[in-house]
């Protein structure tokens, strides 16, 4: 009966999710529920980085050459990338050759989608960093040709026609821009009116890790290796308005990344997640340092609104353990890593949990007023940490490097229904 009710629920959903491809996250109602379902499919080696849904498929990538059915008994040969359907789990004959690691994915028009990572050929052809793949046949749609200099892509976005880049390149199709980009969907080319002006004065290069658009498109917020926007300090995070044809700074900053963490971190910070009403957004950061007053191992809430310098609405904090993924539903705040606890101010890896700290090993919720543990504890096998959150329609996409997951085998991938 779940698996009907499942199926049922993709399909009303499955025109919007093509047709208008998001990148803040899903509102939901309620919590997910602790129990996976059964008939996601496994990836049997490596880690999955990121999901994206293209209609009815759930579109996964990362760096693996193997994958298998719910039942284990069935195994395909699938390198960095692969789909199944979102209603039942079957695994897609969609197996393009991408000779490395895909680390962000966004939903492209008329059944395609879009790859962006460490790659430097797709079906034998030089395309580095970023491709349009179609899924019914697994092409290279080769009117798409957007090409990077060097380094990967590991942030993706598709939005109003234009498709949004980041990660450590320094040029698109020989136009520099570096670490973020923005191009026109269709064709690749480079929009030369967009200009982050990035830099990172000191660093070895300007790095953007992740960003996130605001569900109304008007504001773009990005993290990584970065100290400058042109001419003003924006250190780790900075906020662009998306509202005009330009990339403008916005006048909000904070100095709460300022304080260094585990020496050796050009940045701490990993990922950022609008609310869906676009009020907030939380960023889940590393730095290996427990700290009471730093934001190192923590998830932190800011507000959008306001001018000037914002401090964090509240912070969550592990003890000394990395949180890497972030999603954002309105009724909670889930986050990934390979943490221990949360509510762990005062704990240290040296000497395990302080007062009041609560067990989340793997994932955990916390709530979006407070910052506060959810009762939710799935649990996960910690591994090096979860990459990749998705809210879809009807639960939470999950995607690592472990195959434990609340409690039950999942080979790198699960989805916790509502």
């Amino acid at each position: 009966m779940r698996r009907r009710l499942l199926a049922a629920v993709t399909l009303v959903f499955a025109a919007v999710a093509g047709a208008h491809p998001a990148t803040a996250d899903l509102a939901q109602s309620s919590v997910v529920s602790a129990n996976p379902v059964d008939f996601t499919p496994h990836v049997l080696d490596g880690t999955v980085w990121t999901m994206a849904v293209v209609g009815d498929t759930v579109v996964v990538g990362g760096a693996f050459t193997k994958v298998a059915d719910s039942s284990r008994k069935n195994t395909y040969a699938r390198k960095n990338i692969f789909a199944f359907d979102l209603g039942d789990g079957t695994i897609r004959s969609f197996a393009p050759d991408v000779d490395g690691a895909i680390y962000s994915l966004a939903a492209g028009a008329d059944g395609t989608v879009y790859a962006g990572g460490a790659f430097k050929t797709v079906n034998g052809t030089a395309q580095r960093g970023l491709t349009r793949l179609d899924l019914g046949d697994g092409q290279r749609v080769s009117s798409f040709k957007a090409k990077i200099n060097w380094g990967d892509v590991r942030s993706l976005a598709n939005r109003g026609g234009r498709l949004y880049a980041a990660g450590t390149f320094s040029a698109i199709n020989g136009v520099e821009r570096p670490a973020l980009a923005r191009m026109y969907a269709e064709s690749g080319s480079v929009d030369t009116g967009f200009d982050a002006r990035l830099s990172a004065p000191g660093l070895t290069r300007t790095r953007v890790e992740h960003f996130d658009i605001s569900p109304d498109g008007s504001r773009l917020v990005a993290v990584g290796a970065i100290l400058k926007s042109g001419g003003y300090d924006r250190t780790q995070i900075a906020m662009f308005d998306l509202s005009g044809s330009s990339a403008e700074l916005v006048n909000w900053y904070t100095d709460a990344y300022k304080p260094q963490c585990m020496k050796g971190f050009d940045t701490y910070l990993r990922q950022v997640k609008f609310s869906p009403d676009g009020s907030y957004f939380v960023v889940a950061a590393t730095g290996r340092a427990s700290s009471p007053v730093k934001l190192c191992d923590s998830a932190a809430r800011f507000e959008t609104g306001g001018s000037g310098r914002h401090n964090p609405t509240w912070v969550q904090r592990t003890g000394g353990d990395s949180l890497y993924a972030v999603a954002v539903t309105g009724s909670a705040v889930y986050l990934g890593g390979h943490q221990r606890y949360f509510d762990n101010p005062q704990g240290t890896d040296a000497h395990g949990p302080g007062p009041g700290a609560v067990s989340r090993p793997g994932i955990g919720a916390v709530s979006p007023t407070t910052g506060r543990a959810l009762s939710w504890n799935p649990t996960r096998a910690r591994g090096v940490g979860v990459r990749c959150l998705l809210p879809v329609p009807h639960g939470l996409l999950v995607g690592s490097d472990t195959d434990q997951l609340g409690r039950e085998y999942h080979g790198r991938i699960g989805l916790f229904p509502l």
